[in-house]
């Protein structure tokens, strides 16, 4: 066996999770390789949802599927006192999307340019998305350093953790806080130069969510 068992991005649940960690998972499935299925029920759709939204759904395909390969192939270096495995594959899905970095980037300038873009239409497919077409916020993703934007949408979008992004990327905590404070700081100056998100920007935590999570802006 030399990949994960084939699975469809983008859905879960098949009997395979039966409870046990990540870490147990993983360290099991170095004996029995077909248990590394549950991790791809488990995170999978999350790891997938991520990608869509940093590069269309296309491209999230790809990018699901090579990171658990990656993950796979390397789950004997698995750091099995990290209990939970979301920031490694998120790690992995990182360091893939940052290849397509132009790609990404491109999308994000069309969408600050035209408000619409064919490789990032998937972004609106649902209304907790709606924030990903919004010109303005794409425009300051684009003119975000890859470091910066990386942290930011792992915050944002991906629901990391500081301590969490930290592994994820392999770096000190604190440059995760003066990434996110950077990343943060260049969004509120993009955001409040619009009249629609200027509003959001002071609104409080309630109505601030309906259209700009807090957290980034915090």
């Amino acid at each position: 066996m030399t990949g994960p068992p084939p699975a469809r991005p983008g859905t879960a649940g098949n009997g395979r999770d039966d409870g046990r960690d990540d870490a147990d998972v993983i360290a099991q499935s170095l004996d029995e390789p077909e248990l590394f299925a549950g991790l791809y029920d488990r995170h999978a759709p999350d790891i997938h949802r991520y990608a869509a939204r940093r590069l269309g759904e296309g491209a999230a395909d790809d990018i699901t599927a090579e990171t658990f390969l990656i993950a796979f192939r390397t789950r004997a270096r698995y750091d099995t006192a990290h209990r939970l495995a979301r920031p490694w594959l998120y790690g992995i899905a990182a360091n893939l999307i940052g290849k397509h970095r132009r790609t990404e980037v491109r999308a994000l300038k069309a969408l600050a340019r035209t408000g619409h873009d064919p490789v990032a239409a998937s972004w609106s497919d649902r209304s907790d998305d709606r924030i990903a077409v919004q010109a303005p916020l794409a425009g300051a993703l684009a003119a975000l350093s890859p470091g910066d934007r990386h942290v930011l949408l792992l915050v944002a979008w991906a629901d990391l953790g500081y301590q969490e992004v930290a592994e994820a990327l392999r770096i000190p905590l604190g440059t995760v806080r003066s990434r996110l404070n950077r990343a943060r700081r260049k969004v509120r100056e993009a955001l409040s130069t619009d009249p629609a998100f200027a509003s959001s920007l002071d609104a409080s935590p309630a109505t601030a969510g309906q259209e700009l999570s807090p957290s980034w802006t915090k």
